[in-house]
């Protein structure tokens, strides 16, 4: 399910047991990358790390719109397509001795167990711009292939995100929105050699996308470039 929109946080109580964790990918045209936050550190022995966007729901809200907010609070990003991917239920995934430091200075009930329910996102890289809040200290667009230890099992919450857009890419047609909205060919075929993690044949795969009829030809080549411009294309929904 995609959803979008901002939702506006009110005074409600939230739900111990029950979080939404956002992994949000993005492509500046060369390397794939993932959305991350540095917990925001009170003192110095809280055990501040690196960790996806998330958070506890309210007791009121849809776990959709739980998703939505979350991302908008502590990133700043909103009116973005998320997709549900994953529940993780693991009974000690919040009890690592640093986590649990750093829980007890932002929850009531920081040693409660949390299920939590999996979002990820697409976007590109260059039209988004994350400035951090709430307990963010700061946000990171982190290399996709090189992600360091993160807080809690966000590990291996990313790990099944990047499992599961490899998998969709091509049976759900996802992947166009980390492309800007006109892009070439050469740019097209880096994403998917990023995203499958293999070397493509140039002229196959030319053939393949051309054959399909998922692209548009414009008549438009690139600005700005040293080298020939090349022609620029669109998605074709």
């Amino acid at each position: 399910m995609a959803l979008k929109g901002g939702i506006k946080t009110e005074n409600r109580i939230q739900n111990p047991n029950i979080s939404v964790d956002c992994v949000l990918f993005g492509f500046d045209g060369e390397n794939l990358k993932v959305l991350l936050i540095r917990q925001k550190s009170i003192g110095n022995e809280n055990g501040a790390k690196l960790a996806l966007p998330g958070d506890l729901v309210f007791d009121n809200e849809d776990l959709d719109k739980a998703a939505v907010r979350v991302l908008e609070e502590l990133t700043s990003l909103d009116n973005i397509s998320m997709y549900q991917f994953h529940t993780f239920g693991n009974v000690n995934r919040v009890k690592e001795v640093k986590d649990q430091e750093w829980l007890r200075t932002f929850r009531a009930k920081p040693e409660a167990r949390v299920i939590t329910v999996g979002y990820y996102s697409l976007v590109n890289l260059n039209e988004y711009q994350p400035k951090p809040a709430s307990f963010a200290d700061k946000t990171i667009w982190h290399d996709a292939f090189d992600v360091p230890h993160l807080a809690f099992d966000h590990n291996e919450i990313f790990k099944k995100a990047f499992q599961t857009l490899k998998a969709e890419f091509n049976t759900k047609s996802r992947g166009f929105e980390l492309l800007p909205e006109k892009f070439t060919l050469t740019q097209l075929q880096t994403l998917y050699e990023m995203i499958l993690n293999k070397k493509l044949d140039k002229r196959n795969f030319r053939k393949k996308f051309k054959k399909e009829g998922k692209l548009i030809a414009l008549d438009e080549k690139q600005a700005g470039v040293l080298h020939k411009p090349a022609q620029l294309y669109k998605y074709s929904k």
